[in-house]
Protein backbone atom coordinates (compact mmCIF):
# COMPACT_ATOMS: atom_id res chain seq x y z
CA UNK A 1 0.00 0.00 0.00
CA UNK A 2 1.18 3.52 -0.72
CA UNK A 3 -0.25 6.33 1.44
CA UNK A 4 0.12 9.37 -0.26
CA UNK A 5 -0.48 12.50 1.23
CA UNK A 6 -1.08 16.51 0.93
CA UNK A 7 -1.45 19.22 3.27
CA UNK A 8 -2.55 22.39 1.59
CA UNK A 9 -3.73 25.98 2.24
CA UNK A 10 -5.85 28.23 -0.15
CA UNK A 11 -4.36 31.67 -1.88
CA UNK A 12 -6.19 34.85 0.06
CA UNK A 13 -9.41 35.23 -1.22
CA UNK A 14 -11.10 32.24 -1.98
CA UNK A 15 -14.30 32.39 -0.72
CA UNK A 16 -15.65 29.75 1.14
CA UNK A 17 -18.12 28.52 -2.09
CA UNK A 18 -14.76 28.46 -4.29
CA UNK A 19 -13.46 25.95 -1.37
CA UNK A 20 -16.19 23.76 -0.93
CA UNK A 21 -15.71 23.43 -4.93
CA UNK A 22 -12.10 22.73 -4.52
CA UNK A 23 -12.79 20.13 -1.67
CA UNK A 24 -15.40 18.16 -3.18
CA UNK A 25 -13.17 17.81 -6.59
CA UNK A 26 -10.73 16.24 -5.04
CA UNK A 27 -13.19 14.30 -3.03
CA UNK A 28 -14.35 13.19 -6.38
CA UNK A 29 -10.09 12.35 -7.40
CA UNK A 30 -10.10 10.20 -4.45
CA UNK A 31 -12.87 7.96 -5.11
CA UNK A 32 -11.47 6.98 -8.24
CA UNK A 33 -11.16 3.08 -8.58
CA UNK A 34 -7.36 2.76 -8.52
CA UNK A 35 -7.69 4.62 -4.50
CA UNK A 36 -8.41 1.81 -1.87
CA UNK A 37 -9.14 4.32 0.87
CA UNK A 38 -9.12 8.44 1.51
CA UNK A 39 -9.68 11.39 3.15
CA UNK A 40 -10.21 14.76 2.59
CA UNK A 41 -10.54 17.80 4.91
CA UNK A 42 -9.35 20.05 7.55
CA UNK A 43 -5.52 19.66 8.60
CA UNK A 44 -4.89 18.23 12.01
CA UNK A 45 -1.14 19.32 12.07
CA UNK A 46 0.31 22.61 13.65
CA UNK A 47 -1.55 25.19 11.90
CA UNK A 48 1.68 27.28 12.58
CA UNK A 49 3.17 25.41 9.35
CA UNK A 50 0.20 27.27 7.38
CA UNK A 51 -1.62 24.24 5.90
CA UNK A 52 -5.22 24.72 6.72
CA UNK A 53 -6.44 21.46 4.66
CA UNK A 54 -5.27 17.88 4.16
CA UNK A 55 -5.59 14.98 1.64
CA UNK A 56 -4.63 11.58 1.77
CA UNK A 57 -5.32 8.77 -0.54
CA UNK A 58 -4.17 4.77 -0.16
CA UNK A 59 -2.99 3.23 -3.15
CA UNK A 60 -2.44 -0.35 -3.36
CA UNK A 61 0.56 -0.94 -5.51
CA UNK A 62 2.91 0.87 -8.81
CA UNK A 63 0.49 -0.11 -11.08
CA UNK A 64 -2.81 1.40 -9.10
CA UNK A 65 -0.69 4.47 -9.02
CA UNK A 66 -0.16 4.95 -12.21
CA UNK A 67 -3.79 4.67 -13.21
CA UNK A 68 -4.80 7.42 -10.62
CA UNK A 69 -2.19 9.52 -12.30
CA UNK A 70 -3.85 9.50 -15.59
CA UNK A 71 -7.35 9.11 -14.55
CA UNK A 72 -9.34 11.69 -16.64
CA UNK A 73 -10.81 12.11 -13.22
CA UNK A 74 -7.79 13.33 -11.30
CA UNK A 75 -6.48 14.90 -14.88
CA UNK A 76 -10.07 16.75 -14.85
CA UNK A 77 -9.91 18.25 -11.47
CA UNK A 78 -6.52 19.48 -11.21
CA UNK A 79 -6.48 22.39 -13.21
CA UNK A 80 -9.99 23.66 -11.64
CA UNK A 81 -7.96 23.18 -8.26
CA UNK A 82 -4.29 24.20 -8.30
CA UNK A 83 -5.47 27.97 -9.11
CA UNK A 84 -7.07 28.09 -5.80
CA UNK A 85 -4.03 26.75 -3.54
CA UNK A 86 -1.47 28.72 -1.96
CA UNK A 87 0.99 26.16 -1.06
CA UNK A 88 0.61 22.29 -1.17
CA UNK A 89 3.17 20.17 0.91
CA UNK A 90 3.62 16.90 -0.29
CA UNK A 91 3.73 14.06 2.18
CA UNK A 92 5.61 12.46 4.24
CA UNK A 93 3.73 9.64 1.80
CA UNK A 94 4.74 6.35 3.63
CA UNK A 95 4.37 2.51 2.58
CA UNK A 96 4.50 -1.14 3.69
CA UNK A 97 6.34 -2.21 0.29
CA UNK A 98 10.10 -2.23 1.84
CA UNK A 99 11.68 -1.83 -1.96
CA UNK A 100 14.43 0.85 -1.19
CA UNK A 101 13.55 2.03 -4.66
CA UNK A 102 10.23 2.78 -4.03
CA UNK A 103 10.30 6.53 -3.85
CA UNK A 104 13.03 6.50 -6.93
CA UNK A 105 9.98 4.83 -8.82
CA UNK A 106 7.19 6.89 -7.48
CA UNK A 107 9.38 9.92 -8.07
CA UNK A 108 10.03 8.89 -12.12
CA UNK A 109 6.35 8.55 -12.75
CA UNK A 110 5.67 11.73 -11.60
CA UNK A 111 8.67 12.93 -13.72
CA UNK A 112 7.08 11.23 -16.20
CA UNK A 113 3.76 12.67 -15.52
CA UNK A 114 5.19 16.37 -15.29
CA UNK A 115 6.69 16.12 -18.88
CA UNK A 116 3.66 14.73 -20.91
CA UNK A 117 1.89 17.23 -18.98
CA UNK A 118 3.83 20.83 -19.13
CA UNK A 119 1.40 23.06 -18.25
CA UNK A 120 0.14 21.39 -15.22
CA UNK A 121 3.54 20.70 -14.02
CA UNK A 122 4.69 24.96 -14.25
CA UNK A 123 1.26 25.63 -12.37
CA UNK A 124 1.84 23.01 -10.08
CA UNK A 125 5.69 23.66 -9.12
CA UNK A 126 5.55 26.57 -7.76
CA UNK A 127 3.59 25.86 -5.14
CA UNK A 128 5.20 22.78 -3.74
CA UNK A 129 6.84 21.93 -0.42
CA UNK A 130 8.48 18.54 0.19
CA UNK A 131 7.66 17.73 3.14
Amino acid sequence: MIVHMLRFAFKDGTTEEQKARVLTLMRRTASVESVSFATVGQSLADPADGFTHAYCVGIKDLAALERYMYDPVHLAGDPEIIPHLARIAIGPDLSDDMDPALADEIMAMHEKKAARYPQWAAQLEPLLTLA
